[in-house]
Order: C-alpha cells, then sequence, then structure tokens
C-alpha cells in the first residue's frame, strides 16, 4: 500500500505514473486505467446505492428503543443512538450481528448470541439483528432507493472499457436493492451478506468477501480497486492488500477514511477521471446514425471483405413480452437473404442454436447460439466449443430449482436453453421482481459454478467460464479464415451483453447500437430501433448494386 506519508501523489498505481491535482480533500490522482486493474470491487451502501441513511435510521430506532428499556449501570438512562458517529464507529460496513455486539459492547451491555432464527422481539444479539432487518425492509418500501447517479456513470464508463466489476456488502439485501434500484446489470459478480454465510467468509474489516469477489473474476488482489465509504471497508481493503483503496467521503470523514486505509479520497467517482475512456461521443445517444455512413461502408467493401454479424432480439425483432412472440418479419427476412447473397453473414445469439436458426429461416447464413457455444452453418457446417459442457448437470439442476420456486412469481418463465438458463420477469409486477431476484440469487449461490448475466428484463444463469460473443466472433473469424486485414467485420446489436463484441471488435472492425437506455458504449454508429437496422442494410444492398451495375 501508499506510505502513509505520501500526502499528494499516487503514481504507479495510475496512469503511466502522470499525476493530476484532486481536489483538497483528496490525494492527486491521474486517470485510473484500463490497462493498470482488471477489476473494480464496489461497496453497496452510501457508495453505488443511497441506503446509507435507511440503515442509519433502523439502527437508530432499534437500539433507542432497547436502550430505553436498559438503564446505564449507574441507574441513569442511556444516551441514544448517534446516527452519526455510532452509526459509523460500531455499525456501518460490518454484517448485522457483528454491528450489534460491536455497539452493544461499547455502552458495556453482554446479551446472549441467540442464533439467526431467533424472532425479532428476542433479547439475543441475533434477535436485535432480525428486529433491525424488519425495520430497514418497512423503511425500504416506504422511502425505497435510488442509485447514485455520479457512481452509475463512472461504473458504465469503466464497464465500457471491459473492466470487470463485482458488488460486495456485508447486507443481505443486496440483491433486493440492486433490483429495487434497476442496477444489477451494473456487476458481474455479487458477494453479499448470503454469499458471505453460505461460504463461511468473514465480514469487514477481515477482507474476506473481497478476495472472494476478485477471485470470482479472475483479478488478483494487487490488480483490483476497492471503492468503499465504510471505516471497516477501507480497512478490509488494506487488509487485503489491493491494488488500491478509494475511500468515499460522503459524511466529512475523509482524515478517518484515510488513517484506516484508503489510499485516495473522493466524494463522488466522477471526481476520478478514467484513463483511456470513450470520449463523449460514444455515448448511445450522441452517436452519429449508421444510415449517414452507407457510402462510405459501400467504399469500404470495394476495399475489404465485408462480414456481418447480428444479434437477434432487440435488432432483427423488436422486444416483446415473452421470447416466443420474437418472430422475423418476411421483410428482415428477405432483407438477409439479399445480404447473404454477397456477403457472409452471421446471427450471434443468447438463443438456442436451434430457435435462432428457425426463427430466422435463412439457409445459407451461420447460426450462433447459446451466445456463441454452438455454432451452425450452411449444409453440415458445424462446430461446438469444448468449453461450458461439463456444467451440463449443473444447469440440469438449477433449471429444476428454478421451476419448482418461481410459480409464487406470477409472470415470471422459466427458459432453459443448451448452455444457460433464463429467467424472464417483463411480465412480472414491480412488486415480485424483488423476490423472483431472491429465488435466482439462491439458485446462483447454491450452484457457484454458474454466474448470472443481466440483459432486457431477464437474468440469465452461464457456466462462469471466459466466454462471450465477442469472443465467439473472434473464434468464428478463425474458423472461416477470415481474421484477416483485408476483413472488414460489422455487428449489430442493442443489449449490453452485445457490448463484449463492440469491444472485440473496436479497432479491428464497426460496431452498430440499436438504441436503448443511454449507456457508455464501445459501437460506433447507432440506428433507432429494427425497423430502421433493415432500412439500412437495404440501403447498403441498394448503394452496391448500383456500384456494381455503374
Amino acid at each position: 500500500m501508499i506510505p502513509k506519508g505520501m500526502a499528494s501523489v499516487v503514481s504507479d498505481r495510475l496512469n503511466g505514473g502522470a499525476t493530476t491535482e484532486m481536489p483538497a480533500h483528496g490525494l492527486g490522482v491521474a486517470a485510473l486505467s484500463a490497462d493498470s486493474f482488471d477489476a473494480m470491487l464496489f461497496d453497496l451502501d452510501g457508495v453505488v446505492t443511497d441506503t446509507a441513511t435507511l440503515h442509519a435510521a433502523a439502527w437508530k430506532q432499534l437500539f433507542d428503543a432497547f436502550l430505553a428499556r436498559r438503564p446505564a449501570p449507574d441507574g441513569k438512562p442511556q444516551s441514544p443512538f448517534e446516527a452519526e458517529t455510532d452509526y459509523k464507529s460500531y455499525v456501518d460496513g460490518k454484517p448485522r450481528y457483528k454491528g450489534v455486539v460491536s455497539f452493544l459492547r461499547s455502552r458495556e451491555i453482554e446479551l446472549p448470541y441467540g442464533t439467526p432464527h431467533d424472532p425479532p422481539d428476542a433479547e439475543t444479539v441475533c434477535g436485535l439483528g432480525n428486529r433491525k432487518n424488519e425495520l430497514f425492509h418497512q423503511l425500504l418500501r416506504r422511502d425505497g432507493v435510488r442509485p447514485i447517479p455520479s457512481s452509475v456513470q463512472f461504473i458504465n464508463t469503466i464497464r465500457s472499457l471491459g473492466v470487470k466489476t463485482a458488488v460486495v456488502s456485508s447486507s443481505k439485501n443486496c440483491a433486493t436493492i440492486l433490483e429495487v434500484a434497476g442496477i444489477e446489470a451494473l456487476f458481474d459478480v455479487m458477494v453479499d451478506g448470503v454469499y458471505a454465510a453460505e461460504h463461511r467468509l468473514k465480514g469487514k474489516p477481515d477482507p474476506d468477501t473481497f478476495l472472494e469477489a476478485a477471485r470470482l473474476l479472475g483479478a488478483k488482489p494487487r490488480r483490483a480497486v476497492v471503492f468503499e465509504d465504510a471505516l471497516a471497508g477501507v480497512r478490509a481493503g488494506r487488509n487485503g492488500n489491493f491494488g488500491l483503496v478509494v475511500g468515499v467521503d460522503r459524511a466529512g470523514h475523509g482524515n478517518e477514511l484515510r488513517q484506516n486505509g484508503a489510499d485516495v479520497v473522493v466524494t463522488q467517482l466522477t471526481e476520478i477521471r478514467v484513463g483511456n475512456a470513450p470520449p463523449a461521443k460514444d455515448q448511445i445517444d450522441e452517436l452519429p446514425s449508421a444510415m449517414q455512413h452507407v457510402a462510405a461502408l459501400v467504399d469500404a467493401g470495394r476495399r475489404r471483405r465485408l462480414v456481418y454479424f447480428f444479434d437477434y432480439d432487440g435488432t432483427l425483432t423488436p422486444i416483446v413480452a415473452r421470447p416466443d412472440m420474437a418472430i422475423l418479419s418476411d421483410g428482415m427476412r428477405a432483407t438477409l437473404q439479399a445480404l447473404a447473397q454477397h456477403h457472409t453473414v452471421a446471427i450471434i445469439s443468447g438463443r438456442d442454436l436451434d430457435d435462432v436458426r428457425n426463427l430466422v429461416g435463412v439457409e445459407n447464413i451461420f447460426y450462433a447460439g447459446s451466445h456463441g457455444f454452438r455454432i451452425a452453418g450452411p449444409g453440415q457446417w458445424r462446430r461446438e466449443s469444448e468449453h461450458g459442457t461439463e456444467f451440463l448437470p449443473t444447469l440440469d439442476q438449477a433449471e429444476r430449482e428454478l421451476r419448482d420456486r418461481i410459480g409464487g412469481v406470477p409472470g415470471a418463465l422459466v427458459e432453459r436453453k443448451h448452455l444457460s438458463v433464463a429467467v424472464h420477469y417483463r411480465l412480472v409486477e414491480d412488486d415480485g421482481i424483488a423476490k423472483l431476484a431472491t429465488i435466482v440469487d439462491d439458485v446462483l449461490t447454491a450452484h457457484p459454478g454458474l454466474r448470472k448475466s443481466a440483459g432486457k428484463k431477464v437474468f440469465d444463469l452461464q457456466p462462469n467460464i471466459d466466454w462471450d460473443k465477442g469472443k465467439a466472433i473472434l473464434w468464428l473469424l478463425e474458423a472461416l479464415h477470415l481474421d484477416r486485414d483485408d476483413v472488414l467485420p460489422i455487428y449489430l446489436g442493442d443489449d449490453v451483453t452485445d457490448e463484449d463484441a463492440f469491444r472485440a471488435l473496436r479497432n479491428r472492425g464497426l460496431g452498430i447500437v440499436v438504441k436503448g437506455a443511454c449507456r457508455a458504449t464501445w459501437a460506433r454508429y447507432a440506428l433507432d430501433d429494427p425497423d430502421q437496422v433493415r432500412a439500412f442494410l437495404d440501403a447498403l444492398i441498394s448503394a452496391r448494386k448500383g456500384v456494381a451495375d455503374g
């Protein structure tokens, strides 16, 4: 870690040693570089979401009522729980029961520990902890929870650079909070209080949960960054010897964060400039329209062989309520057939291979199902990745467990694919989404060989291996002997899972994103919707024909 006497510069861990002064409350810091770090690990409460005030209020309600019944040893009334000092010192960032013990010791109170099954009115450590959880959920239902916009912006930026992200929280309500806030897709991995209990990981200030998140992301601690607002959290980052510990000062305790192990202190994550970040034009809603560059693509096709890759749902067809309703129009099918007469065309989909091939119904193109695990082409051409097949029994079991449990969530739909299990919630009412997310996370916890990815109103459980649409495209280019300088690969997609493909082609091809929610993207151009995708392709075909006729 950085020597404590160092007060102005954090260099070697950042962008090539260059430095830029930060505001006076923090250390001077340059841009975090995607080349320097492989993973970034975020605490939830106070860093990504504004739930710290709800937790502090729940703790205060709990302890004020408890202390009113427990006079001090001298017989005088106990002073109430202080949301500022007591919260930060004794409970913030710690597992719930550990926080109870820590605060009670500060008041020289000892209680039987009890068990996690104690009722919330039990005079035990676990009973008080369970009562606090009830109070928190009451406040959550009443007040809701909001993500911190600057944190969401920062996380989207680093994800667009290919950096993996994890949320690391002591809370057992983490999945519910992410779902209510609508930000579950920001993270590749979640290590929360439920996961920690299942895997017997020590809570903060021990570094176990952060170390586990880094392991799940395939990152060494020295190549990972910890973001924390709690004293116990920054101590965990220091104790784990992580490459950088960023303290997030929401309450004016920056000096305490530094004293406990923060290398850098900021008030907003956007104060940290990200090196190699895409320019402002790489926000989806600011990208140029691909419709304006048809002539340039036709011109490029004279010098290089154009190869087209497409996502299916949301790109060739509109997003619909149920996956079986996403039917390709006759017009789009005719366009793909015309395009395939002169170019190599492939569909890369999260759907099963046979499903997407039957839906498209064009014979002379390539199909990659299950995000590219299984690929088939014209005639008898077929390839199947050796990756992932060993997970089939685990996926079978996960599918059974999901089907057994989602019956109580109206509108939820389980869709089994060859190498994944999708849980759709587009038809689920808002008050059922949190319950569904908890079910999915429970099944995921029971099967650590799987990982969860999130798309548009869907959770997808997949083998936890290094494979995505981008790697599928690169593999297919090589298999088709198209991994050459005279080939220009073009990918069209709409979802966050398509960012892997855009990134893989960033410096060797062209990414075109079909607009949806605004986010940072590796794509270079945009189209409005599937109708405009078809119009764009028809324009390319027409322009090419005009060049050939001329």
